[in-house]
């Protein structure tokens, strides 16, 4: 469980930059070999005001977001942070339009995949009474965050998530590594075929291909 992967977390003016709405802060941290080894946080002004239900909900005000670097800046700073590494959010589908859009408004490509900690939960913990972030995470005992619904509490949350699904892969399922292009074939499989999925992983990567075999498929 060596590769690094990073965990991406934004608050945002609204649900959708289809509607307008524009990032407030971005959380990454990155994870390598089971811990967390980096992380990087900013407010960004985006020139939007913050809605009052959001500020309620994160603490975020249009005062900080003012104050805040400009998001094109904040954008490059964290695209030059990830690099290449691959991508995991909680609610993917959510942080990654987001990471998608204010990258391009900062002239920067969005190439990496994202793997989803909902969808992964859904396959690995289907007993979970909720797959949200902070229930899930309740129930398996995790780190709570110390200040919830900001973005690198929510990442860092995201993070032991992460870690914890890899451990159980490595364990329950003896895979030695559990890496993000697996994450991102669990995440769509249909939960019928996930033991199967998970066993036919562990084989391939227990049981080495003989040279043999590779030179009669090869021919």
């Amino acid at each position: 469980m060596q590769q690094r992967i990073a965990i991406l977390d934004f608050e945002t003016t609204g649900m959708s930059p289809a509607h307008g709405a524009r990032a407030a802060e971005v959380g990454i941290v990155l994870v390598e070999g089971g811990h967390i080894v980096d992380r990087f946080q900013s407010l960004m002004d985006a020139g939007q005001s913050m809605p009052w239900n959001i500020t309620q909900l994160t603490g975020i005000s249009s005062a900080m977001l003012r104050a805040a670097p400009p998001a094109d800046a904040v954008m490059r700073e964290a695209a030059a942070f990830v690099g290449s590494t691959p991508l995991v959010a909680h609610n993917a589908a959510f942080d990654r339009k987001f990471w998608v859009d204010e990258l391009q408004r900062a002239g920067c490509e969005a190439t990496q995949p994202f793997a989803c900690t909902v969808l992964l939960s859904r396959r690995l913990y289907p007993e979970a009474p909720s797959h949200s972030l902070g229930r899930i995470v309740r129930h398996l005992q995790l780190p709570p965050a110390d200040k919830a619904h900001r973005a690198l509490a929510d990442a860092e949350m995201t993070a032991h998530l992460l870690l914890r699904m890899q451990s159980d892969l490595q364990r329950r399922w003896h895979i030695p590594d559990p890496h993000h292009a697996l994450l991102c074939s669990l995440q769509s499989c249909q939960r019928a075929h996930v033991a199967a999925l998970l066993q036919r992983s562990a084989q391939q990567q227990t049981q080495p291909t003989l040279p043999g075999l590779d030179i009669a498929a090869a021919g």
